[in-house]
């Protein structure tokens, strides 16, 4: 089996590294164990976890075990890195509702049977921490110069850091001792904007156990302009289906740009490289045979084969290549409700085509709603029986994004 640094590398998720050589070399002589740490700050994870989640998915398949570090004691900090603004304060309820999501979906791609994985929450020693003792034990290893210098608190100094903020980097250090010190994890994993808070998390257990552990970043999932992906007008695209729909999810990935067609193909596919390759150099018309291959395989990996089947039978039923058009986001009404007539605005908000009244009316105005082919014009628009066809409405919001209504 080949070293799963080499496959990191070369599928191109590898940004950072503490030690290049050593953990190459680590890597390939013994199964380590590793971690990657997430912050419930929202009920689902989102498309730019997904990056880790695969990394952690190719490190369980070379035979490493993945430690998924549920972040309920930090987050009630909140991490500031790559903010320019503090984040919104969580309760406790919030905090403990988002970690049940996280530890379902996480389920769906690690394996957490005996000696696979291990899932733990920082809570768990965190909240329970004396904090002159923290002080004195950890603080202490933690030079305040060195830490304005990072890049998670240099590009906010300007605009204001707080100390509850400023704390962020020692509990996210603490994890990594602690994690050495119960499971003797070794490999600390992350997102490039982590680089510093693992830096930081490798020397603090050097200093602290005379130990030799190491660090990891990735590539955030940018497109070729540099700039986030996974966002949408209507927010972030979501890995809980009752956020993000798979047809909507699939629809993502299929209208990509084409330069970061090749990107995502090795970045969130476990398709083998030669094949990434030959279709990421597809051109013109041939490179949306790659992007359907592209949506269909990441959402097969997230939302399972049955939906991922559902979404593209009924992606080809509206471009025009057959296929299931009973697949397409569907919303039931009642006949009498078109029988006496419902207006636009309220059609388009009950399917969740729109968040708010004022979305409708300036899209409207802006001529972005389509009922069958027809563009919808008017604000006060009434749609009734007359217009359903053999009981059905296909609504059209913008050029692909697509609604089906049934009456029955």
């Amino acid at each position: 089996m080949r070293n799963v640094y080499d496959v990191l590398a070369e599928r191109g998720y590898v940004e950072q590294a503490t030690h290049e050589d050593e953990i190459r070399e680590l890597l390939g002589k013994e199964s380590v164990t590793f971690y990657i740490g997430f912050d419930p700050t929202a009920d689902s994870l989102h498309v730019g976890h997904f990056i880790q989640v695969m990394v952690m998915m190719h490190m369980q398949q070379a035979g490493h075990r993945p430690i998924a570090l549920i972040g309920g004691g930090t987050a009630m900090v909140g991490d500031p890195s790559g903010r320019t603004d503090m984040r919104q304060m969580l309760t406790m309820e919030q905090i403990r509702k988002n970690s049940e999501s996280f530890k379902e979906q996480f389920s769906r791609f690690i394996d957490f049977g005996e000696g696979k994985a291990i899932m733990v929450n920082n809570a768990d020693w965190l909240l329970k921490l004396n904090y002159i003792e923290f002080l004195r034990d950890i603080g202490r290893h933690f030079s305040v110069n060195r830490m304005l210098s990072a890049e998670c608190f240099k590009n906010r100094l300007e605009k204001g850091l707080s100390f509850l903020e400023f704390n962020y980097m020692l509990m996210q250090s603490y994890d990594f001792l602690e994690l050495y010190r119960l499971h003797n994890c070794k490999l600390q994993l992350g997102g490039n904007d982590q680089w510093s808070n693992i830096i930081s998390g490798v020397d603090l257990v050097r200093r602290s156990e005379n130990a030799s552990t190491y660090g990891l970043t990735f590539k955030l999932l940018v497109t070729s302009e540099g700039n986030k992906m996974g966002k949408t007008q209507s927010g972030a695209v979501w890995l809980d289906p009752s956020k993000t729909t798979p047809y909507d999810f699939y629809q993502y990935w299929r209208n990509i740009d084409d330069p970061d067609v090749k990107n995502c193909l090795s970045l969130l596919t476990f398709i083998p490289m030669d094949e990434v390759n030959r279709l990421g150099a597809l051109q013109g018309a041939e490179i949306n045979h790659a992007k359907e291959v592209l949506a269909y395989e990441v959402t097969k990996l997230v939302h399972g084969q049955d939906e991922a089947d559902k979404a593209q039978a009924a992606a080809k039923a509206l471009f025009g290549a057959g296929g299931d058009s009973e697949s397409i986001p569907t919303t039931e009404f009642n006949k009498s409700e078109f029988d006496k007539g419902i207006d636009i605005i309220a059609l388009l908000s009950q399917t969740g085509l729109i968040a708010s009244n004022s979305e409708g009316r300036r899209l409207i105005q802006q001529g972005g709603i389509y009922m069958e082919d027809a563009q919808v014009t008017d604000f006060a628009r009434v749609v009734t029986s007359a217009d359903l066809k053999d009981g059905k409405l296909l609504i059209r919001k913008g050029k692909k994004v697509y609604h089906q209504v049934v009456v029955k």
